[in-house]
């Protein structure tokens, strides 16, 4: 018997994941714990979860593997000091303590952590990844594909920003790299930063925004910015940043060429921010398909997989599934840091102790639903000791019900199973609503969400019913990839209609989930994976004749998603949702105490 535990920390986005003789058994956001949005933080309450949900000690692991390597990482740092010197010795005379204190010496760092999380000690090795080893890995081991090549995007790991490997059966080979400062994910955060979003969360925003302006900025970026070569390896030019050495994305140059100032996060979005979303989006999509079509060029295969932040982009996703060489594509679902600690683990478990590799015709993943998850008895024990008033229903009660309220417009928190794996709900930990209602997107985003109004929402539709509605014809399981509303459910759009005044206009027969450009964002649900949520949708079809609902993650702007019962219901509380499905446990807002319903729910988040 082998566990292995992969851990990913210090920079962003920090987990843990757990193997059992090479099978993923549990993969766990730090952040769904500690409430910290990102949480950078060693993940001890992650891997606390880990042991505790396998009932087993720390001291029955028999390796932990960090997702990077420190020691690379700090040669670039300093090397892309010294290339920049003098500029940025402010910077660097900031992070150079952080460092020498805890970074640096990370292996000395981890073994204290570790041993602070339980009386029994770990007792076996600590080893380290290379950062896109472990993307590649995350991306291709859990894949259904006994060969494929494998594309890893990201800001930067120790060095490198973009590369390529060719996955077969067991092995990873490497191929190519692009090395930092020049990075298709840094030149995207520089632009999300341009346009008010915070780096590191904010990128999704600004894909979600491109839609509604022109992609008339496209020539300049590719003139002045970023040089893209036939094979799609670029070079960023330098004068325009100041993420090397500074404590910005972007400098004063960045700014004269585009004859504007970077937007504060609480002034109005411009028309300038549109059409900048619109042309960082449209290059990205080019440098995506062009580093596509040479990998397949070097190493012919029908597919690929996608991991690191950049696969997180479902609309170049999309470009690459419809314009590219492959009739096959994966996307690791939790594609960011988080996934590097899974990455990690199955690395180390075939690719340094040379294990034979078991391939699931979906893939691995289990549907994303990796996390823990918590039974009626703790669910009821909570509500009693807030004094909640709450139902319990039969199964079949139980989708007949909510199936019913959302049908009258009611919003649900759906609270199922285990925790999802990733930034994106799949049904686990989702809010849903009625996707034919013409106020739902601008009710959930403001009243529930708390966030900007623009922001989309995805579908989640029937896997056996997705061609009714989309023009799509694969599976989208992990809300990767967008697809067009078909013709005969969409409605027309006046010609002088433009910007951010398509939030007005009813867009199609399912408006809730039809974004400007007439697409949507796909969760395609499938009966054996996600079993729960799919009745609820079929049940919900049968009243309706729609085989979808609005599925939007279960917190609110700059929360992470809820994690425990606990969570859950103060989110519930805190927010116009109308009812909270736990498990079988059904709550209505409406029949709280007024005790209850007075009391001040709502959190102080940062906006994300």
């Amino acid at each position: 018997m082998t566990y292995i535990l992969g851990i990913s920390a210090y920079y962003h986005d920090s987990a843990a994941a757990l193997l059992k003789n090479g099978r993923i058994l549990y993969a766990l956001q730090e952040e769904r714990f500690s409430r910290v949005k990102h949480d950078a933080g060693f993940p001890v309450n992650a891997i606390k979860m880990c042991l505790s949900s396998a009932g087993i000690l720390l001291s029955d692991i028999d390796c932990v593997v960090f997702y990077d390597k420190p020691l690379l990482k700090f040669e670039r740092l300093v090397e892309s000091y010294l290339a920049y010197a003098p500029k940025g010795w402010q910077s660097f005379k900031t992070s150079m303590p952080i460092w020498l204190k805890e970074k640096l010496y990370l292996k000395k760092e981890i073994k204290q952590q570790l041993h602070s999380i339980a009386e029994e000690k770990f007792k076996g090795k600590l080893l380290f990844s290379e950062h896109h080893l472990s993307h590649a890995a995350s991306a291709f081991y859990p894949s259904p594909f006994e060969r494929s090549v494998i594309l890893c995007l990201d800001g930067v790991g120790e060095w490198a920003t973009s590369s390529a490997w060719l996955g077969e059966k067991d092995k990873i080979t490497p191929l190519w790299q692009i090395n930092f400062p020049h990075s298709v994910g840094l030149l995207y955060s520089a632009f999300t930063y341009f346009t008010g979003f915070r780096v590191n969360s904010g990128e999704y925003k600004l894909m979600g925004l491109a839609p509604y302006g022109e992609a008339k900025y496209s020539k300049l970026i590719r003139e002045k910015i970023i040089e893209i070569k036939k094979d799609g390896s670029y070079k960023l030019n330098m004068e325009y940043f100041d993420y090397v050495t500074g404590l910005r994305m972007t400098n004063d140059s960045f700014s004269k060429l585009f004859n504007a100032e970077p937007r504060k996060s609480d002034q109005p979005i411009r028309q300038l921010d549109l059409d900048i979303a619109a042309s960082i989006q449209e290059v990205t999509e080019d440098v995506v398909l062009k580093l596509a079509y040479t990998v397949n060029k070097e190493e012919p295969t029908n597919s690929i997989c996608l991991a690191g932040g950049v696969a997180l982009n479902c609309v170049a996703n999309s470009a690459l599934l419809n314009n590219g060489p492959f009739s096959n594509i994966w996307v690791q679902p939790a594609s960011g840091d988080a996934g590097g600690s899974l990455g990690a683990a199955l690395a180390l478990w075939h690719l340094h102790f040379k294990k034979e590799r078991s391939i699931n015709d979906k893939d691995s993943m289990r549907g994303a639903f990796l996390g823990n998850s918590y039974s009626v008895a703790e669910i009821t024990q909570y509500l009693d000791s807030v004094n909640a008033v709450y139902s319990l229903r039969s199964e079949d009660e139980l989708f007949v019900e909510v199936a019913s309220e959302i049908n009258n417009q009611n919003v649900v928190g759906w609270y199922q199973g285990p925790m999802e794996f990733g930034p994106r709900a799949l049904g686990g930990r989702s809010i849903i609503g009625d996707p034919r209602s013409p106020d739902m997107q601008m009710k959930m985003n403001m009243k529930i969400k708390f966030r900007e109004s623009f922001r989309p929402f995805a579908p989640a539709v029937l896997e056996e019913y997705t061609e009714d509605y989309f023009d799509f014809a694969q599976i989208s399981p992990y809300m990767l990839f967008t697809a067009p509303v078909k013709e005969n459910h969409r409605r027309k759009i006046p010609d002088h209609v433009k910007g951010l005044e398509l939030l007005n206009i009813e867009k199609s027969d399912v408006p809730a989930i039809t974004h400007a450009d007439y697409s949507a964002r796909l969760q395609t649900v499938n009966k054996e994976t996600n079993p729960k949520f799919h009745k609820l949708i079929y049940s919900f079809y049968q009243l309706t004749g729609v085989p979808m609902l609005i599925n939007t993650s279960f917190n609110v702007r700059g929360e992470p998603p809820v994690c425990s019962p606990k969570d859950a219901f103060e989110c519930f509380m805190a927010t116009d949702m109308d009812i909270l499905v736990l498990e079988h446990v059904v709550i209505y807002k409406n029949k709280q105490s007024k005790e209850l319903l007075a009391r001040n729910w709502k959190k102080n988040y940062e906006p994300d």
